[in-house]
């Protein structure tokens, strides 16, 4: 059972065909990327532990990867729509697309820009403020 300031949550594709329900604050924080993917995807990051979350659908995912193949980019094959994916920062977790969120069941806390384009650098940075 979820503790009382967690709720449950549901991202979906386009098509409904893959279905991710996850476990959540109702109030977290959001990050806004400017990768090469995450720009022309417009994705807006919530991210979440891997053993919090279900996927339904499985079978209708396709894996995408690029660069070093870490990140783990699963997108329906039917209708195109990546709801989530592992990211190389947080190979732990599910990075949620926020617009994919059936709802509205989450409100952004603060947003975080995160400089994707220089990646190394900004995750370096990002690990030294934590």
């Amino acid at each position: 059972m979820p503790n009382p300031k967690t709720l449950n949550h549901r991202a979906t594709c386009h098509c409904g065909s893959v279905v991710l329900d996850f476990v959540a604050p109702a109030t977290m924080s959001v990050t806004h990327c400017n990768c090469s993917i995450c720009e022309k995807t417009g994705y807006v990051h919530v991210f979440i532990p891997q053993k919090n979350a279900a996927i339904t659908g499985k079978e209708n995912l396709s894996l995408y990867t690029f660069g070093t193949g870490t990140a783990q980019h699963y997108f329906c094959k039917i209708c195109g729509i990546k709801p989530f994916y592992i990211p190389k920062s947080h190979p732990e977790d599910y990075s949620v697309n926020l617009r994919c969120i059936e709802g509205g069941t989450i409100t952004p806390s603060e947003t975080i820009k995160f400089d994707g384009q220089n990646w190394e650098n900004s995750i370096d940075n990002l690990l030294s403020k934590t």
